[in-house]
């Protein structure tokens, strides 16, 4: 370059122009910055979520390990919880006529005498109904026994009187192991009592004071108060729909299962309906055991045509159950696919038995609400600060 030629001059740049990144690979020193060439990108993603993952699956398994100590209390809370959106509706009805202590305990006074007196009503039919039911067992195993000698089973006679020796030789070697259990049986009893009181305790102070204690606990989250509440209401909003929408369900199957045995002249038709009713609080599985345990007297007391009808009436209930009621009641309450709530009652039956099979489903539908709450608020703020943005910003064609 010869002496006289110009030198080139810088470009001037605008004011307010943001300074140029940096080359990617440099740093402002102009050495290279390090990088890892040899993990692919993906896999950096991936592993960035599996830690974090990990991390979530020890605080879960932290708090279940939690629970799993605290059974008794956690269940009692979850009871307490059901207690109180069942009597909210009464317990609102009765508020504006009397003080809300006063309309809690008439609402808890009246529920415990309504169950009380069906409680009653069941043991004096099981009990007035024993000496009776008792020589129709009888008879009905013996009626048992001969049609099972005959076609198309052709048992024989003795090998039918050597299982009965077996049983009442396995339950003469096992007295004192039976006896045991019944004693623990007593032991759970007393916990069931226990829970049941503290449930009872929880409930009233939910519905007495629950709008205080949420405002305490809505206090302690700070600037995402208003968030947290929204998703917290749309989650009992959706407890409290499948807990009323489970009990209608189970009423309605406990008036059917009623009906059809009062028909057929079966024993102990309202303690079988009373059984239906409780057990339809364990989803898909618990009406057709009732039902099983109905057709198991039918068959002892009615014979064998008698009990095929009644095990037609649990195809025909579980039709009417899953088809009729369940779309018409539970669509608004829990909007969860059947094999979603099969694959819940699974998980449940095994993590914690009936306990886990009873709350698994109202647990992952009331998660399920609050999570998508939140989701949709997100996307919601979202919009609104994209709105804002391209509201601040200057449109390139308004000069033209």
């Amino acid at each position: 370059m010869s002496p006289d030629a110009p030198v080139p001059q810088p470009t001037p740049v605008p004011p307010g122009t943001p300074p140029a990144a940096p080359l990617r690979g440099s740093t402002a020193r102009g050495r290279a910055a390090p990088r890892d060439e040899g993990v692919h990108h993906s896999l950096q993603i991936t592993a960035a979520y599996a830690w974090r993952l990990i991390v979530v699956a020890v605080a879960v398994y932290l708090v279940f390990a939690v629970l799993a100590k605290l059974t008794l209390v956690a269940v009692a809370v979850f009871v307490g919880l059901v207690i109180t959106a069942l009597l909210r509706p009464l317990v609102d009805l009765l508020s504006p006529r009397m003080p809300r202590g006063l309309a809690v305990a008439s609402a808890l006074l009246l529920t415990i005498l309504a169950l009380g007196g069906v409680f009653t009503f069941v043991a004096d039919s099981v009990a007035g109904q024993s000496g009776k039911l008792t020589a129709q067992f009888s008879n009905g195993l013996t009626e048992i026994e001969q049609s099972l000698t005959g076609a198309p089973f052709h048992i024989r006679a003795v090998d039918l009187t050597q299982v009965g020796q077996q049983i009442r030789d396995w339950v003469t070697q096992n007295g004192g192991a039976l006896a045991g259990r019944a004693l623990g049986g007593a032991g759970v009893a007393l916990e069931v009592l226990t829970g049941l009181a503290l449930a009872v305790f929880c409930s009233v102070f939910f519905l007495s004071s629950g709008h205080r204690i949420w405002t305490w606990l809505l206090g302690q989250t700070g600037g995402a108060g208003s968030r947290v509440d929204g998703a917290a209401r749309a989650g009992w909003a959706t407890f409290a729909g499948y807990t009323r929408g489970i009990v209608i369900i189970a009423a309605t199957n406990a008036v059917l299962v009623l009906v059809s045995l009062l028909i057929l002249r079966v024993p102990l038709a309202f303690p079988l309906a009373v059984l239906t009713f409780f057990a339809a609080f364990i989803p898909l599985i618990g009406s057709p055991i009732a039902l099983f345990v109905a057709t198991l007297v039918a068959l002892a007391a009615r014979g064998p045509l008698i009990a095929l009808l009644v095990l037609a009436l649990i195809v025909v209930i579980g039709q009417i159950e899953g088809h009729l009621l369940h779309p018409l009641v539970m669509s608004r309450a829990v909007n969860l696919h059947p094999l979603a709530v099969a694959l819940t009652v699974a998980c449940g039956t095994v993590v914690a038995g009936v306990i886990g099979a009873v709350v698994a489903v109202p647990l992952v539908a009331v998660a399920w609400t609050v999570w998508s709450t939140l989701r949709a608020q997100q996307s919601e703020d979202d919009g609104r600060a994209r709105t804002a943005r391209e509201g601040l910003e200057p449109d390139p064609t308004a000069a033209i």
